[in-house]
């Protein structure tokens, strides 16, 4: 058979039979300024600031067809501008490609910058796009993502975290913890792991007294703990029920959570520092935690994440996300077993829309895909924007 040259495409040009196709991809940086600054046990140890805003990058990808996504990923303190930075330098891989073929497009971007590795600021730049073609996807579909999912439930859970930080005093945890619950919240997080270990477990008997037995009780120590220290105050804690215990011990310390989770009653939460489904799967295969708690834009977005929602389901284990509840509503909603979603509010000014709370749930939206529109507002806070089209 004689081989028929035919003459090279123009660069911008589509191949034939191309179908919908990317057009054009924007980043944006947005410093999201918090009510009052926050701390948690890492600034009481003098590990950290105070934290004052949520750094967040936010992605759009539009097709030829008119379609749109929109995704999120986001950081603390420090990092906003690095994540910025990265997903400007990948985004013109996405354009001309298929925005169905999102396994293999993030595949495609974490090989792109695989030089400063395929975990951490990498990933989570990454995870803005992946998350904004799961929205467009599931957008294009006409369904909110959790029915493009699989959903197995329209509504998960859900605990208040905001409320309970350290530099508010009990007595103002008291009261945000009685307002969220009026609301329609289901629990309560209340933060541990300062120095004075005695004065975290009056402060925790003090919010159980209040709350009495019904209410379901957590409490994380940010990793602050040594071994000798959860485990004794994982001990203490055993009379008063907790849903879990988050977060006692470094992330990274595999056997020590394992050997915790073995020794007590009360269950153990981790996962929210980890950021790749490698990283979860050694948690996991160790038997280290009985509440898996993945955050999709730290892991580099909803395609890793189904990877550690299937470990879990795997083990029968429990699924509670962390932060963003915009995005993990719909992935907790579509996990078979067991499931919490993390409240917090700071967010919300960013958006449009609000998530509907009652009787102890989040509702998922019946919006497509994730549901959500950035408001004016977050242009006030906008520090960077890029667009990435045929053009460059």
């Amino acid at each position: 058979m004689p081989i028929i040259l035919t003459e090279a495409a123009d660069a911008g040009s589509e191949p034939a039979g191309a179908g919908e196709r990317i057009t054009r991809v924007q980043v944006t940086l947005v410093n999201l300024p918090l009510r009052q600054p926050v701390n948690d046990a890492k600034v009481m140890t003098g590990r950290q600031k105070p934290l004052t805003q949520v750094a967040i990058l936010v992605a759009r990808i539009a097709t030829t067809e008119g379609h749109e996504g929109f995704g999120f990923s986001y950081s603390k303190r420090a990092g906003g501008p690095g994540l910025y930075a990265h997903a400007r330098e990948i985004a013109d891989n996405l354009v001309g490609e298929d925005p169905s073929d999102i396994g293999r497009l993030w595949h495609k971007l974490v090989w792109a910058g695989a030089s400063v590795g395929r975990s951490g600021l990498a990933t989570q730049a990454i995870a803005a796009f992946d998350i904004a073609l799961w929205d467009l996807k599931a957008r294009r579909a006409g369904l909110p993502l959790a029915k493009l999912l699989g959903a197995y439930r329209d509504s998960v859970p859900c605990y208040n975290t905001s409320g309970g930080f350290l530099s508010l005093p009990v007595e103002q945890v008291l009261d945000n913890a009685s307002g969220a619950l009026q609301r329609g919240v289901g629990g309560i997080k209340v933060k541990v792991g300062q120095p004075d270990v005695a004065e975290d477990l009056r402060r925790v008997q003090k919010v159980r007294d209040s709350l009495g037995e019904s209410v379901p009780l957590m409490i994380d120590a940010n990793q602050q703990w040594d071994r000798a220290t959860a485990l004794r105050f994982g001990r203490a804690m055993e009379p008063l029920g907790l849903v879990w215990i988050e977060e006692p011990l470094d992330a990274y310390d595999v056997e020590g959570h394992a050997a915790l989770a073995g020794a007590l009653d009360t269950p153990i939460a981790s996962g929210e520092m980890l950021t790749s489904a490698l990283e979860h799967a050694a948690l996991i295969e160790a038997g280290a935690v009985d509440f898996v708690q993945p955050d999709a834009p730290r892991v580099g977005g909803i395609t890793p994440f189904l990877r550690v929602m299937a470990l879990a389901d795997h083990r029968h284990l429990s699924l509670a996300p962390h932060f963003a509840m915009e995005i993990h509503l719909h992935l907790s909603a579509a996990y078979p077993g067991p499931t919490w979603v993390e409240h917090f509010e700071w967010l919300e000014p960013l958006f449009n829309e609000r998530i509907e709370i009652r009787d102890g749930c989040m509702m998922v939206p019946d919006r497509p895909g994730l549901g959500l529109s950035l408001s004016d507002q977050a242009a006030e806070w906008t520090v960077a924007q890029a667009d990435v089209d045929r053009a460059g």
